[in-house]
């Protein structure tokens, strides 16, 4: 069935720009277009048609890059005016396609989807450091020392520490998974840590000696500048989220730049980004639960969407556990990692939601 299923992404790929037909799509594969449907969104998590919208939206930022005319872009991915357009592409990334086109910013990557995708891990360290010595080139100040390079989990840490990827500058990780558990404001405070640590199921001590330690010189040094190393999807962007806040609420002075990255192939976008509406954003997405008031970058935008959505009881993945409850726990794990790439979440975080649908 996987093989029938990635035929199908096979073919509606090449339906991208035009119109698609889910009649045709049936007739192609010899099966009803119920059957098409009904097996797509089983094993792939998401209906056809919304899979659709998604890739030729995402596929239509490249051509405003290009500085391409809206209309011409709408028309090229079958909408029926540049408004409808306009409308569906702030619904997914919360900006529109021309104040996108005016401050390029990152956005999560919507790739094809690749039923039991290859590894290619071998390649991932030469990515990295090509990629850095790409940013070395254009912004070579921020590889001095006044720079602290924050990154998302420990892993990373370690090879850009060993490395010294980023030469004389400072490494920080940032150990956590905001996207779980109740959190508090202020952040960082004994509050916090005890909140925290409770959610995690582990004592304050080994909170503070896992995550609070390693931040050490966010506090004891001044930096010029501030690096963040976050990755495009749901787990990281709220880890982005709760770093910008807390620079909000230590009055940082320096400048932030985002390093924004698709985990599969390492492709770095650099943001410069304005301090001042974080905080706000923190408290009412990951304390309050609800939407913010503020804009976001959209890669944040459809990250904040989606932790909202994990939120409720019957959520996607929720449902994908319920309707695939039959699997091993290993397989259902590895199906997850396939189908949910931009929830970002470890094998704790889908063992906890295995076992609670169990």
């Amino acid at each position: 069935m996987n093989e029938c299923i990635q035929h199908m992404i096979d073919w509606i790929e090449g339906k991208l720009q035009g119109e698609f037909s889910l009649d045709e799509l049936a007739n192609h594969m010899g099966y009803s277009p119920y059957y098409c449907s009904f097996k797509f969104h089983q094993t792939t998590g998401i209906s056809i048609r919304r899979y659709i919208l998604l890739r030729r939206l995402y596929l239509s930022t490249e051509d405003l890059v290009m500085n391409r005319k809206i209309i011409d872009i709408a028309i090229d991915y079958n909408y029926s005016s540049q408004e409808a357009y306009s409308r569906a592409f702030k619904s997914v990334f919360g900006v529109s396609p021309r104040d996108f086109q005016r401050h390029e910013m990152p956005v999560q990557s919507i790739a094809k989807l690749m039923i039991h995708p290859r590894k290619d891990g071998d390649s991932m360290n030469t990515r990295r450091e090509k990629e850095v010595v790409h940013l070395q080139s254009e912004k070579s100040e921020l590889f001095d020392q006044d720079v602290l390079n924050i990154l998302n989990g420990e892993v990373m840490y370690e090879e850009f520490k060993s490395k010294k990827l980023m030469g004389n500058s400072d490494y920080a990780p940032f150990n956590e998974a905001m996207c779980v558990h109740e959190t508090t404001i202020p952040i960082f405070d004994s509050t916090f840590i005890e909140t925290r640590a409770l959610g995690h199921h582990v004592s304050i001590e080994s909170y503070t000696s896992k995550v609070m330690q390693p931040l050490k010189n966010l506090n004891q040094k001044n930096y010029n500048y501030i690096v963040l190393w976050f990755g495009e999807d749901m787990f990281c962007q709220m880890n982005l989220l709760t770093v910008l806040a807390y620079l909000e609420q230590s009055d940082y002075k320096g400048t932030v730049y985002l390093n924004s990255f698709r985990e599969d192939e390492f492709k770095v976008t650099q943001t410069e980004l304005a301090l001042g509406n974080y905080y706000s954003v923190y408290e009412d997405v990951l304390v309050d639960h609800k939407k913010p008031k503020h804009e976001v970058l959209p890669v944040m935008y459809q990250a904040i969407k989606l932790y909202l959505e994990m939120q409720t009881e019957n959520n996607p993945v929720t449902k994908y556990i319920a309707r695939n409850k039959q699997l091993s726990q290993s397989e259902l794990l590895k199906r997850l990692f396939e189908v949910f790439p931009m929830i970002g979440y470890g094998d704790t975080q889908y063992i906890e939601l295995i076992n609670k649908a169990r």
